[in-house]
């Protein structure tokens, strides 16, 4: 089955690393493009595609304040991500289960070699 265009699906979208970080930089407020550029480093006209696409799936808003251009995160759209990766949860859960258990076995392990010790003494 084909992947639908990264201008039409929210998952596409984030899977670029930059956009992810455009993400990152709005989830603190809007923000005018030129601090985006100057946040990643990157051309303005890179930015802007990259705007561009989020804007048309609808992760990120635009308004015009004077001569600029404040972008904001529609944070709301990322609710079907958010809802996909929670089902991961349970597996997430088991393993840190799974670490604490372990965790907590060495340190019982480690307490009785000492104690051992200090009555060998």
């Amino acid at each position: 089955m084909a992947r639908a265009p990264t201008t039409t699906d929210a998952f596409n979208a984030v899977a670029e690393p930059r956009r992810r970080q455009i993400i990152d930089l709005l989830a603190g407020g809007e923000r005018p493009v030129n601090d985006v550029v100057a946040a990643l480093g990157l051309a303005q006209p890179q930015v802007s595609k990259h705007l561009k696409v989020l804007r048309e799936v609808g992760l990120v808003s635009v308004r015009g304040a004077g001569q600029q251009r404040l972008y904001k995160l529609e944070a709301d759209r990322l609710k079907a991500i958010y809802d996909w990766v929670r089902t991961f949860e349970p597996f997430w859960d088991h393993q840190l289960d799974r670490i604490k258990e372990r965790a907590e076995r060495l340190a019982r392990e480690r307490s009785a070699g000492r104690d051992n010790s200090i009555k060998e003494d």
